[in-house]
């Protein structure tokens, strides 16, 4: 469980790295998953690994987002111990409604540019806690995770613009000067550690030139107060790369839909 300063520090920076980690045994079951993936989907960049919890009707057979997925990344999403901390963050009803590698490759490892999530998600009122276990270090060299505390203070959205790059993970970037990128922090974490993070916090990540990989998991869970609005979303490669958010599957994994209008029948 998280300390009440740790719960503290994730309402007051929009982050958190709490004490509690993965075992070993977790982070090596992690890491052989990741590889079969790869392996599994050869014409994806292994930065932008959609909805890995995900499997197709068939074993071998790519989910509805054209991913080949592995049931250790849902086993993953469903840990007890990881969904008691959740629930110190956003309440007792828990839906997870995604999860996605980003593994940077040696040498040539995409960047993330600054960015929010929630600029991309069909979520109403937009609300998100997402956690990002690292499967390998991840290290400033090889492109950890960056972070501009306090950004969420407003929960609000920042303008973004279209970028036209093909060497990033995502197309969108948050305004210049909107933020004082002077104030980021890089988070580093050893595999099997992890971070939570705010929809509305800014962040990002460098490009891995290193010769070591860095991998990571984000599993993303909202509180059943919000509606995922699948009459909003805009399926198709508004991130950068495919996403269909209309008939992707959703699990009430604690609690109620206090919404009553969240869809756990669609993609199942």
């Amino acid at each position: 469980m998280l300390t009440e300063s740790e719960v503290a520090q994730y309402h007051e920076a929009g982050y958190v790295v709490p004490e509690f980690r993965l075992s070993p045994d977790q982070v090596t079951r992690l890491r052989e998953a990741l590889d079969r993936v790869i392996a599994a989907n050869p014409g994806r960049r292994p930065e932008q690994l959609v909805s890995v919890h995900i499997s197709g009707r068939e074993p071998g057979e790519p989910n509805p987002e054209g991913v080949v997925g592995d049931p250790e990344f849902m086993a993953a999403c469903q840990d007890k111990a990881i969904l008691d901390i959740v629930e110190q963050l956003i309440g007792p009803d828990i839906v997870l409604w995604g999860c996605q590698a980003f593994c940077k490759p040696p040498g040539d490892g995409m960047e993330v540019p600054w960015h929010q999530d929630g600029n991309y998600w069909p979520i109403r009122p937009l609300a998100t806690c997402t956690l990002w276990i690292a499967i390998d270090d991840s290290l400033v060299e090889n492109g950890c995770l960056r972070v501009i505390p306090g950004s969420h203070r407003s929960q609000s959205l920042t303008p973004h613009f279209k970028e036209v790059r093909t060497d990033l993970v995502l197309n969108q970037r948050v305004v210049d000067g909107e933020f004082d990128e002077a104030a980021a922090v890089d988070v580093e974490l050893e595999a099997g550690q992890m971070s939570f993070h705010d929809v509305f916090l800014i962040h990002g990540s460098n490009a891995n030139r290193s010769p070591r990989r860095r991998a990571g998991l984000a599993i993303r869970y909202m509180p059943a107060t919000s509606l995922f609005d699948r009459s909003s979303s805009s399926d198709g490669i508004s991130a950068g790369y495919a996403v269909y958010f209309s008939n992707r599957p959703i699990w009430l994994l604690r609690g109620e839909d206090k919404t009553g209008h969240n869809d756990f029948v669609v993609g199942h």
